[in-house]
């Protein structure tokens, strides 16, 4: 029944499957006021094996009220580990144990390994109809109160009701996060049909997946409920919701598609989406096929978690990506943006994933035809050098931090076997990926499916994917047979067999090469002439030891061009093969004048003067096309990336020219860019480029420069009256490449230095004049991104002041340059405030502004404006900014009230993605490093900040891994060193040699040869249940569910069927609370001990050494090991199956064993086989309840439901 397609027999980790049916969503009740939401689902269950006794779901932060199964009254137990991922009693503060524990936590609840947070008992009534594997349906009240994350609320503080001020809800978050809004199996690969239903007040709209089938008023008119059938079967990771005020628009040219925004922004909305049609078209020429819903909705809303979220049928934006004609620079973003939406609709949202290792085959095709729609929009040009961009982005995140792994494979479980120990969090999980990672992890699986393309062709590239829409829509028709629809899932053998069968070709040393391995090869290139023998010596070496990289072995392109013309070589990059011979065409004979042929076809004159006279060769580049994920370090003589820039006309070998002519400080490199800047048929990137390399050249040539400053002549020629040349012309943006040029130029220029290295005075009263005279009443454009630029300029030419006898900076003794750049800020800020700018540019530029002058000591240091701009209410953008320069004077004056102002406002701004930005701006500007000495770093730090990303985040993903990226950068992998060692913190144990954790502080249990078993020691669940039948269950479950923890026994205490991190071992103390203890298997975990420590606590350690010595009994019952739980008065058990004898005697021994603690070894092992006597059948356990309030982590009984 459950096999699937793609692997031969996939079978669902669940012990059910979610039947054909619709599953139900009804939201009954939406209160902007109090942020709450009141609701119900309907799950219909297809259970597959015959003694299904258990059914989880995921469900976080929804308070459960009630759960029924075919009408009767269900017991279940909410138990998410994920909340506190470490105990507050342990004192462990090394990130190795953290990252354990938390992708511990995460797997335990993990729908793919069929788990959840919510766990509910099938009543014993339907054991008998379960044993036919009948259907089951499941109903779960459940309401949501101030949600913390899944879904955000936006209700502005102004005058009026909602809908006037525009109060609106959407849901959000990174991956499966659906659970964070209502129960549900949240798992990419577990498709079913959906009905959804909203209620709200008339004057709201509720904007969700499929059709609209009809909108139904209340009898009092005050509400409204909207009905949506999503027919196609859909994962509900991509079920999404939006109910606000909306504007409504239709789009014109394709009626099936309907666009919302909030009020007063339809104008802007219409100008947005006129293109989206064409996108549409574009997709379904190339993958020849239809849309594959029968509606697509694009939602535009404010304090988006990302700018652009896909989810089945429709799309949730940013409202900041709305703009009008007169704005250039937003137009190709927000386009960009539209249409990687759009692609995610066809491979993301209609054909979803099989696991997390095949989320490499979604993102890298929804990519791959992202980046054909590029280069079809924007041209070949903006496609390569947006390759080039996001090659050398993977490059250098690989090589920093060792590695992105596309498709991990775990073989058994074991952390032996992980993948990424260079790494400071887990891959096997999405939830546990720093944002960085998995940002760069989308950029790679692109770039790989690019490699594919180079391999097989467009042509059969594109058959691949039509091959896997058709088997999907066929699927996705066949309404009662939902083994059929494994077809919608794609794995990565699925996609390889298709790629194979289509094309004949085998790529697998490809896939070998650059999905199950990671890391990116490094180049370093040099070549010399043999004259006598008309060759070129090419030596190519690699470095394959730094972390990051890899050793590659294979085909590697080399285009040489030669006087008679451009030639590719394909060399055999073999294991330690270096130099390679290349035969050259043309002999060296300058004196005959001829035009050079080039790569595309052209012929051009050359001025040949600058070459050598015995060779013919021009330039020589490596790997061309980029079919490597490579770094290039390659030497030529500077006349050689001279010519190349000339003219060679693809853009990536022009930009790195450009790079490589720093490097050469000449006139000659001075006059190719100078020829660069004047070329209107170079491509403007290239030439935006080609001015900040020539100011870099022209300082390091600021001894023999002549003439007037570097690009001030070719501007004024430009941009300037021909009369009156200090005077620029009315602002005239219609045609965009000089509009680029003209806003660069200036940011360029102001970055000159004089011998004395200051601006040259010349080059501030140009960039003065260019604000003072610009005038912008004839343009049909905004020029608010060139007055920003303008702004940036003013700033670049700031240089450090020079004070005398420590004089205090006043504005009284301002230098006069810098007082004109402080006024103009000034005048700026305040014209904003009366006019602001779209997006408001040029505040964010001149707060920018106004932290260069301060870090350059001409204003006093001071973060209180920047703080007055980052409180919630301004614009996204301008907050950024201002943060931006709080992190930065954090990091400067070392100030540990602003780094605290800051760690609040992570807690509890409203906006999620300030929240995860702040973090992420600390990371990347860190106050201090783990080998600094800093007067910030400290224990009350260290534990705010564990606190952060133990218990203070579990409501977002993002958040919780960025706290965790920047608890590593701060601290590193071990115990943070401002942090005094435990006392007695660490003991040796004379006679094996080892360091162990001191048993006062840690008690010893079992010894070494432990299978590793999960210990998220968790206060998920308020109460626990303790018996015999139970321990019996969770046994069952356990090793039902994962494999490798056969037979390892657990408490209660702990998410179900969830695996011990290795070397933590569960241990019951005197105050029978569950202490771990670490074993130190890794290096960087180990901390150094004091010998003073070591003899005083010896008579200690010889006490303990026979407990040390003794082996661990796997399955067998250890008294120490259990936990003394107090039933609550209030919960009745006779809901329940009658309490066994064992269990009585299992509490029973909990009272002896706290009164006889002495007599502890006598009774260890007194009931070992007290379950010998359990029977097979299904035996439920009686749990125990409390009711506790809304914190998301109660255990609730039916007769105590609301």
């Amino acid at each position: 029944m459950n096999r699937k397609k793609g692997d031969k027999g996939f079978e669902s980790p669940r012990p059910y499957k979610l039947y054909t049916t619709h599953q139900v969503v009804c939201i009954n009740n939406i209160n902007f006021q109090r942020k709450s939401v009141v609701g119900y689902v309907e799950l219909t269950i297809f259970p597959t094996v015959a003694n299904l006794n258990r059914i989880k779901l995921n469900s976080k932060q929804c308070r459960i009220y009630r759960v029924r199964v075919n009408d009767l009254e269900a017991a279940f137990i909410y138990n998410d580990p994920t909340l506190e991922v470490c105990h507050h009693e342990s004192k462990q503060r090394n990130l190795n144990y953290f990252s354990n524990a938390y992708a511990a936590a995460v797997s335990a609840v993990d729908p793919d390994a069929g788990n959840g947070e919510l766990c509910i008992k099938v009543p014993s009534e339907l054991w008998k109809h379960v044993d036919e594997l009948k259907v089951l349906k499941v109903h779960i009240n459940f309401s949501l109160d101030q949600p913390k994350g899944g879904l955000h609320f936006v209700v502005p503080n102004m005058e009026g009701n909602m809908a006037e001020r525009g109060a609106h809800v959407f849901s959000c978050g990174y991956q499966n996060s659906t659970r964070f809004w209502f129960p549900c199996v949240d798992s990419y690969s577990e498709l079913c049909t959906w009905k959804l239903e909203y209620t709200v007040d008339a004057a709201m709209v509720a904007v969700s997946n499929g059709d609209l089938v009809e909108t139904v008023y209340t009898h009092d008119m005050r509400k409204k409920t909207f009905h949506y059938m999503l027919t196609i079967p859909t994962a509900a990771s991509n079920i999404s919701l939006a109910i606000g005020p909306f504007e409504i628009l239709v789009d014109p040219y394709m009626h099936e598609v309907t666009h919302f925004c909030l009020p007063q922004l339809l104008p802007l909305l219409k100008h947005t989406t006129s293109y989206l049609h064409e996108v549409f078209e574009f997709y379904e020429e190339i993958l020849t096929c239809r849309y594959p819903y029968s509606c697509f909705k694009t939602v535009f809303i404010d304090e988006a978690y990302v700018e652009v979220a896909a989810y089945a049928s429709m799309s949730i934006f940013s409202t900041n990506l709305l703009h009008s004609a007169m704005i250039i620079d937003e137009t190709p973003l927000t386009r960009r943006c539209l249409a990687q939406a759009l692609a995610q609709q066809f491979f993301g949202c209609f054909i979803s994933r099989m696991s997390w290792s095949d989320e490499w085959v979604l993102k890298g095709i929804s990519g791959y035809i992202y980046g054909l729609w590029m280069k079809k929009t924007f041209g070949v040009n903006e496609y390569r050098h947006w390759i080039k961009q996001e090659l050398d982005q993977i490059v250098a995140y690989e090589l920093k931090t060792g590695g992105v792994l596309l498709h991990p494979i775990f073989g058994g479980g074991k952390e032996k076997d992980n993948p990424a120990s260079h790494l400071h969090f887990s891959i096997k999980h999405p939830h546990t990926l720093s944002w960085e990672y998995y940002t760069m992890f989308q950029c790679k699986a692109h770039l790989v499916m690019r490699l594919i393309e180079n391999r097989i062709s467009m042509e059969f590239m594109l058959q691949v994917f039509n091959k896997l829409l058709s088997l999907a829509s066929t699927a996705s028709s066949q309404k009662f047979q939902s083994h059929m629809w494994s077809q919608m899932l794609v794995s990565t053998s699925g996609f390889l067999k298709s790629i194979s069968n289509v094309s004949g070709k085998d790529i697998q040393p490809l896939i070998k090469q650059w999905v199950d391995q990671s890391g990116v090869v490094k180049f370093y290139g040099s070549f010399a002439f043999n004259r006598k023998r008309n060759v070129l010596e090419l030596e190519i070496k690699q470095d394959y030891t730094s972390p990051g990289t890899q050793k590659y072995v294979g085909p590697l392109k080399v285009t040489v061009q030669e006087l008679d013309g451009s030639f590719n070589h394909t060399l055999q990059i073999e294991e330690n093969s270096l130099k390679h011979d290349i035969p050259c065409h043309s002999k060296s004979r300058r004196n005959k004048k001829k035009k050079i042929p080039l790569m595309n076809g052209e012929e051009v004159d050359m001025d040949l003067s600058a070459m050598d006279a015995d060779s013919p060769l021009l330039w020589i580049r490596i790997d061309p096309d980029m079919s490597v994920l490579r770094k290039v370090e390659f030497e030529q003589s500077d006349f050689m990336w001279q010519y190349q820039l000339r003219y060679e006309r693809d853009v990536v070998a022009q930009e790195e020219a450009i790079l490589a002519l720093e490097k050469f400080p000449t006139p000659a490199s001075r006059l190719a860019l100078t020829d660069i800047l004047e070329q209107e048929q170079c491509f403007y990137r290239v030439r935006m480029l080609a001015c900040f390399c020539l100011a870099k050249i022209a300082n390091s040539m600021v001894s023999t420069w002549t003439g007037p400053p570097a690009m001030k002549s070719l501007f004024t020629r430009m941009f300037c009256c021909k009369t009156c040349p200090n005077i620029v012309k009315t602002n005239n943006f219609m045609n965009f490449q000089s509009y680029f040029l003209q806003k660069t130029m200036p940011v360029a220029m102001a970055l000159l230095r004089d011998v004395h290295n200051l601006c040259p005075k010349e080059v501030l009263m140009f960039i003065l004049d260019l604000i003072k005279y610009n005038d912008n009443r004839k343009n049909k454009f905004s020029d608010n991104y060139y007055r920003a630029e303008l702004i940036d300029a003013l700033a670049n030419s700031v240089t450090p002041a020079v004070s005398v006898n420590n004089e205090v900076r006043t504005l009284d003794n301002l230098n006069p340059d810098v007082r004109l750049i402080l006024e103009e800020i000034t005048r700026f800020l305040n014209m904003e405030k009366l006019l602001p700018s779209y997006r408001h540019t040029i505040t964010v530029s001149c707060l920018k502004a106004i932290r260069v002058l301060q870090k350059n000591g001409h204003v006093p240091s001071d973060p209180a404006l920047f703080k007055s701009y980052a409180e919630y209410g301004h614009f996204v953008d301008v907050r950024i900014a201002a943060l931006e320069a709080v992190v930065d004077y954090t990091k400067v004056d070392r100030s540990y009230e602003e780094l605290q102002w800051l760690l609040t406002m992570v807690q509890n701004d409203p906006v999620p993605y300030i929240r995860h930005k702040i973090l992420d701006m600390l990371t990347k500007n860190p106050p201090f490093t783990k080998n600094m000495e800093s007067p910030l770093c400290n224990e009350a730090l260290v534990d705010q900040l564990w606190k952060l990303m133990n218990s203070g985040t579990s409501h977002d993903w993002r958040l919780r891994c960025g706290a965790v990226d920047l608890y590593f950068t701060l601290f590193g992998l071990s115990r943070p060193s401002c942090l005094p060692l435990p006392e007695l913190g660490l003991v040796l144990n004379l006679k094996e040699k080892k360091a162990v954790l001191n048993p006062t502080i840690i008690p010893e249990s079992v010894a070494n040869n432990q299978e590793p078993v999960n210990s998220s020691n968790n206060h998920g669940q308020s109460v626990g249940f303790q018996n015999t039948e139970d321990d019996h269950l969770i046994k069952e479950t356990a090793s039902s569910i994962s494999g490798h923890q056969q037979g390892v026994k657990r408490k209660a205490d702990m998410p179900l069927g969830s695996p011990l991190e290795p070397g933590q071992i569960l241990e019951k103390n005197e105050d029978s609370k569950v202490k771990l203890k670490i074993r130190f298997s890794n290096s960087q975990e180990e901390e150094e001990i004091d010998m003073d420590t070591v003899h005083d606590s010896q008579a200690f350690i010889y006490h303990h050494l026979n407990m040390l010595e003794r082996p661990s009994t796997p399955g067998k019952e250890q008294s120490s090991g259990e936990i003394n739980m107090h039933p609550v008065s209030a919960a009745p058990l006779s809901v329940f199956s009658k309490e066994s004898n064992s269990s009585k005697h299992s509490d029973h021994h909990h009272h002896h064993h706290h009164e006889h603690k002495k007599k502890k070894k006598k009774h260890k092992h007194k009931h070992k086989h007290k379950h010998k006597h359990d029977t097979k059948e299904k035996e439920k356990d009686p749990f125990v309840f409390s009711n506790s309030p809304a914190s998301a982590r109660s255990i609730r009984s039916p007769s105590l439901s609301d």
